[in-house]
């Protein structure tokens, strides 16, 4: 696909989506590996109209599952989600839905309260670059000094390898010498919280309880943020 800014103007978008098109049909027409899925990409901006558009030439195709383009690339969460719950609606029920590009923990959950099943985002890898851990209680900065005599695990509700076994004072202490084993351990640490985070939500769906263990888990997560 191509993926324009969100302030690209109107007939650049229209223009955009067109190409998406044609070149998804010609992927589909090319494609031939019988055990490998291929989505197809659904753009349009911010226009409900080029969405819909967009949505109708992507399904007319028919792909095996369908990734949501163009979003969580600079528009506010606000229009991303407005312009996602939009999109979602027109997917066909029973095929795969990919959000490309988000991957805080907050995001995550609005996403999936939209239908998305899939996503993917260097956010995690990222964080952990710049010394920081994604926890129930919002993002623990390691560069902070109150970390540097701080024993205790870095989360404590978390099985991983690096929690296990290693202090916050000592990942502070990684970080603040930016020894490449921090960003490793913390690397483990954040991929690990978002696949439980996501395994988590799939058992709250299944027993019906999502809406309001989400809500629960974003007002405890957003509510802790200057850790």
């Amino acid at each position: 696909d191509e993926c324009p800014p969100p302030n690209a103007p109107r007939d650049y978008h229209e223009e955009s989506l067109g190409r998406t098109a044609r070149w998804a049909a010609r992927c589909k027409e090319a494609h031939g590996k019988e055990d490998q899925a291929l989505f197809g990409i659904v753009q349009g901006g911010l226009f409900p109209d080029l969405r819909e558009q967009s949505l109708r030439l992507t399904v007319e195709i028919g792909f095996d599952g369908y990734a949501v383009g163009g979003l969580s690339v600079g528009e506010s969460r606000a229009a991303m989600l407005e312009t996602l719950a939009l999109t979602a609606l027109g997917l066909p029920a029973g095929r795969p839905r990919y959000f490309m590009g988000i991957g805080d923990p907050v995001g995550i959950l609005q996403v999936i309260a939209l239908g998305v099943d899939m996503f993917d985002c260097v956010l995690p890898t990222r964080l952990a670059r710049h010394g920081a851990a994604l926890t129930p209680d919002g993002r623990l900065n390691l560069k902070n000094a109150k970390f540097r005599h701080d024993l205790g695990a870095l989360d404590p509700e978390c099985s991983c390898a690096t929690c296990a076994g290693y202090s916050r004072a000592y990942l502070a202490h990684l970080v603040r010498e930016n020894e490449l084993l921090g960003h490793r351990l913390l690397t483990l640490h954040n991929v690990n919280f978002t696949v439980d985070l996501c395994r988590r939500a799939r058992l709250e769906i299944l027993a019906g309880r999502f809406e309001r263990w989400s809500q629960a888990w974003i007002s405890r997560y957003s509510g802790n943020q200057t850790a």
